[in-house]
């Protein structure tokens, strides 16, 4: 229900990861010359939906009784490299695109 308010008409997106940016699940970037800074999310998007997404992200991680996925395999391995919390906002990124492609 909160994608089909937030996403009025899917087609729009000519590419599924343009869905992330819509959302506010990309980085923020600083460009001046040679300088190139990746900040935090961007946080452009609709809060809502953000918010559900990044539920939906920690259930599948932290879940007990979610089965092993190749989602959940890959969340995990983002985990053990570069945090739980950055793995979070993968995951609800990807989670994001494969509900548009949907």
């Amino acid at each position: 229900m909160t994608y089909r308010t937030c996403v009025d008409n899917p087609a729009r997106f000519g590419r599924s990861q343009c869905v992330g940016a819509h959302y506010g699940l990309t980085p923020r970037l600083y460009q001046s010359g040679e300088t190139l800074r990746v900040g935090r999310v961007s946080k452009c998007g609709d809060r809502m939906m953000r918010a559900a997404l990044y539920e939906a992200a920690l259930v599948l991680l932290t879940g007990p009784r979610v089965r092993l996925s190749s989602l959940k395999v890959w969340g995990l391995a983002v985990a053990k490299r570069r945090g739980m919390q950055k793995a979070l906002v993968a995951v609800a990124r990807k989670l994001a695109i494969v509900r548009h492609r949907m």
